[in-house]
């Protein structure tokens, strides 16, 4: 996580002075498909720790056993930290929608059926007050937005900005956080699905609508960015490299895909030449997005940018063109005001991100 320090999450000075005490602490519970993490922040917004506790989601076991891992985790989390139950003031859950509404799961493309209409906010609020011996408050939301919501306390330390994140991974993550540090979650919970609005095909070389897994055809920007859509754009790139490896090779797509990080990183011109093209093609949705929130940080994740991952030079090449294909369509101020750089807190992000967001809303409650 390049040396990254509790100091990179200074507090908003403009923030609701808050009534809790020094001691007090918010927990945030990052619940994926297999692993939940558990992270927290004291009251001024800093991390109690940057080691999360991490256990296996347990999803397969029904939605009693996902409750006990969650509360597992945060009991482990205090003690790990020689923390208790009375500190804590709020706990945030991250959880992937969609939701049918707040704190009720939808349908899931990554959990078991039986969880569609789960209401996995009374269930988990009622297990915590039972663990801690009185009702503790509970926010919960989209993974991808309390991520943001993690990043853009680090990016922009004291200043009052707002934060556009993009996080390329198996789909497209993204996220916006307002000026209070608190994410868009939109109406129906499903705002900032930004992998999912079209890409500008005609600034792209002409290249067709690639398929998305979420059945739109009109060519989501997921499907050009992300490691979703790499088999698509190797089929489209391969035809230029006939006498390339993977021209001939027989094994299995999902193999010939994940190669082409480090082939890149070692100066494969087929491999280079796909991620100058994912990087231009998340430039352009950069611009896009600048145009209609006007964020003055915009944060690049992913495992593209992953520093135990890749090269500093493959990682400021990417940056670099995404830098390149945006700058042009910003509006001029934004050219000289509008920051793009590298996340930093990795797999931190979402479980922070809740501590952040239980945090935040206890200010502006007290």
């Amino acid at each position: 996580m390049g040396g990254l320090t509790a100091r990179d999450f200074s507090p908003a000075l403009s923030r609701p002075k808050m009534s809790s005490t020094p001691r007090d602490v918010f927990i945030g519970t990052d619940s994926g498909a297999t692993t939940s993490k558990t992270g927290g922040v004291w009251a001024d917004g800093t991390p109690i720790s940057l080691k999360l506790r991490q256990s296996s989601t347990n999803s397969q076991l029904g939605t009693v056993a996902v409750i006990a891992g969650w509360v597992e985790g945060v009991a482990g989390f205090l003690t790990d930290n020689q923390l208790s139950w009375s500190q804590v003031r709020g706990i945030g859950l991250a959880l992937p929608g969609p939701y049918l509404r707040y704190g009720v799961l939808g349908k899931s493309a990554n959990l078991p059926a039986s969880f569609d209409g789960w209401n996995f906010y009374a269930d988990y609020a009622a297990a915590l007050a039972a663990k801690a011996g009185r009702p503790i408050p509970l926010v919960c939301g989209n993974d991808g937005n309390y991520g943001g919501v993690g990043e853009a306390a680090r990016v922009r330390g004291a200043k009052k900005a707002s934060v556009l994140m993009l996080a390329p991974g198996s789909g497209l993550g993204a996220a916006y956080i307002d000026q209070n540090g608190l994410p868009l979650d939109g109406d129906t919970l499903a705002g900032m699905e930004g992998g999912h609005m079209p890409a500008p095909l005609h600034l792209l070389g002409g290249i067709r609508p690639l398929a998305c897994g979420c059945g739109r055809d009109w060519g989501c920007i997921e499907a050009y960015t992300t490691i979703s859509g790499l088999p698509q754009l190797l089929a489209e790139f391969l035809p230029k490299y006939p006498q390339h490896e993977l021209a001939t090779s027989t094994a299995p797509m999902k193999d010939k895909v994940l190669s082409l990080r480090t082939r890149a990183q070692k100066g494969d011109r087929l491999a280079l030449e796909i991620f100058d093209f994912q990087a231009r093609a998340l430039g352009l949705h950069v611009a896009n997005l600048t145009i209609a929130l006007d964020a003055e940080f915009v944060v690049i994740g992913g495992g593209l940018i992953d520093p135990e991952a890749t090269t500093p030079e493959f990682r400021e090449r990417y940056l670099s063109g995404i830098r390149r294909a945006a700058e042009p369509y910003f509006f001029p101020m934004q050219r000289q005001c509008v920051k793009i750089v590298p996340a930093a807190l990795g797999e931190l992000s979402q479980a922070i991100g809740a501590a952040l967001v239980a945090l935040y809303r206890h200010r502006a409650e007290a």
